[in-house]
């Protein structure tokens, strides 16, 4: 396997931007964040999927509870605004029929004028599928799944008739409608953080999202330490060996969940210090955060694009003011 990623700085694209939401618990709370984030000049609305409240199943994930589901919320939002796109990070494929997704999603394209994003990923949340009564399967055939519905996807947008005869999916006899306005479909993102998932995603996706590797099921101390710069190199090095002459026209995306914008944010550097275990000058260099002034912010996700290709930025809804002027600055840069 190739480790060489000192060329990842030939796909440089333009910054953009998208902020998660996981906290809005009403109609107006929704639409408005919605317009919120358009008016700011975020590229993207993103949710995630997942269904799991409060309670003891959850707790010791580590993960927040999310509390709108993703499909009728990205709809909704669509419908309130103009050029914001709409997507999903990630739609866990495990948790939903195939061929209903792929219906569900051409019409988010629809009904949003051509702005959905579609993400997909594995699953990883052992917890979850234990609430929800859904088999967890071993890690190769959660994947296999995602391959079979991204597949599914691609062959359903093309417009042709669907013959689709997977190990786990199987999609045959119709057309699939509607139409995407998107062609050939809308862009299609994978995430994840292990070889096998992002290798697959350098082979089918238009976007890589590159995550923590929560292979054990929790989001901790082990979620960091698969996140350093050189495990990130690493990562890298996985979606280019899965991608291999088609490397350069992916785009690469990745979150920052550790956000602290000197003089705005609510959260300081030193809670954050705390919570990650980590010193200042490392949480400055963690490719998941956002730490310091909006100048050494920004100058922080230049050196991570010139360093891992990375133009596409996430921050939580929480940050959506506090992030907003580092949107303004690096927006199309």
């Amino acid at each position: 396997m190739s480790t060489d990623v000192s060329d990842a700085s030939s796909n440089n694209r333009p910054f953009r931007f998208a902020i998660q939401a996981y906290r809005s618990e009403s109609r107006r709370e929704w639409l408005d964040l919605a317009r919120k984030v358009e008016a700011l000049g975020y590229s993207t609305l993103f949710l995630a999927d997942h269904y799991l409240g409060p309670g003891e199943l959850i707790e010791p994930t580590g993960h927040r509870v999310q509390t709108l589901a993703s499909i009728p919320a990205m709809a909704a939002a669509a419908v309130v605004t103009d050029t914001l796109r709409i997507g999903s990070r990630m739609t866990c494929v495990g948790y939903h029929l195939p061929s209903v997704l792929v219906k569900e999603m051409a019409s988010i394209d629809v009904l949003s004028e051509g702005r959905l994003e579609i993400g997909l990923g594995a699953g990883w949340l052992a917890n979850e599928y234990e609430a929800l009564g859904i088999p967890f399967e071993a890690a190769g055939r959660r994947i296999e799944l995602l391959r079979e519905t991204t597949e599914l996807m691609l062959a359903a947008y093309s417009g042709q008739p669907l013959d689709y005869r997977g190990e786990q999916v199987s999609s045959y006899g119709y057309t699939a409608v509607p139409p995407t306005i998107q062609r050939p479909h809308p862009p299609i993102m994978i995430g994840g953080g292990a070889p096998k998932v992002l290798a697959l995603a350098g082979e089918l996706a238009d976007i890589v999202s590159i995550n923590f590797n929560n292979s054990a099921g929790v989001v901790g101390a082990n979620s960091i330490a698969s996140s350093t710069a050189d495990e990130t190199d690493r990562k890298i090095a996985w979606v280019r060996d899965g991608a291999g002459d088609r490397f350069g026209s992916i785009e690469l995306e990745t979150a920052c969940y550790f956000v602290s914008v000197d003089g705005v944010s609510e959260i300081t550097a030193e809670s954050l210090m705390s919570r990650t275990n980590l010193s200042r000058a490392e949480l400055v260099d963690f490719p998941h955060a956002a730490v310091g002034s909006v100048a050494e912010i920004c100058e922080a996700l230049i050196r991570r694009r010139e360093r891992y290709g990375f133009s596409y930025i996430t921050v939580g809804d929480a940050n959506i003011d506090a992030f907003a002027p580092v949107v303004a600055q690096l927006t199309g840069k």
